[in-house]
């Protein structure tokens, strides 16, 4: 059963485990359990997702509960008015606070070259550092990594995974943006692989906070 941490009779909020699709996807073709499926099924009624999550992500993640709340809250969306901060586990000790304004192809799927590029713009404050005794590229006996607070001001695909690419401090866990040989040392140094991405909280205009904790696995990130 999917934790519910919020609803009325317009909204539905759950907390999303990672490795979930939230909705049936091309991508994943032969993947059959979503989040929306198993909540229509929990709640025995119809919804409509109002934005998405990588199946590799785990937090907050929000549904209409009618097609009118779908409307309204989507336009809000869309003009930006919906705030959302997420943790992150990237490589290296970026700065203590910056903003990633980075235009992004709109597919990034397909090869960027040729696609029409849309702004997108991503702040990030760093919580916690992280120096652990492994080496992986052989010139350092020791490995960096930072944990991040982040905001996506815009709302693109894979935004924040590709902004931390841009500014080399791709996150782990990440097998398309990211480091295949830091990835397969952090999941042995903390004896778990996975995208270490979770959406923290939402805010929607005149609405409280909506907020998800992160899971047991993530108190080996908590800042000393």
């Amino acid at each position: 059963m999917l934790e519910v941490l919020y609803q009325d009779e317009d909204l539905v909020a759950i907390d999303k485990p990672a490795g979930l699709l939230v909705h049936p996807s091309a991508l994943d073709a032969h993947e059959e359990r979503t989040a929306l499926q198993l909540l229509r099924n929990q709640l025995g009624e119809r919804l409509w997702p109002l934005h998405r999550l990588d199946k590799a992500t785990s937090g907050v993640l929000l549904f209409a509960r009618n097609a009118e709340a779908a409307r309204r809250w989507g336009m809000a969306y869309d003009a930006g008015e919906v705030r959302k901060a997420y943790l992150a586990l990237v490589r290296g000790w970026p700065a203590e606070r910056g903003e990633i304004d980075y235009p992004l192809a709109k597919d990034p799927e397909l090869p960027s070259e040729g696609q029409a590029r849309l702004p997108a713009v991503t702040r990030y404050q760093r919580v916690a550092t992280f120096e652990w005794p492994f080496a992986v590229d052989g010139r350092h006996p020791t490995s960096r990594y930072a944990l991040v607070q982040v905001e996506p001001l815009t709302g693109r695909r894979h935004q924040i995974r590709r902004h931390f690419k841009h500014i080399a401090h791709p996150l782990v866990g990440d097998t398309t943006h990211g480091k295949g040989a830091h990835n397969r040392a952090v999941a042995r140094h903390l004896g778990l692989d996975r995208l270490w991405l979770h959406a923290a909280w939402v805010e929607l205009p005149g609405m409280p906070r909506i907020a998800a904790a992160c899971g047991p696995e993530w108190s080996a990130l908590s800042p000393a």
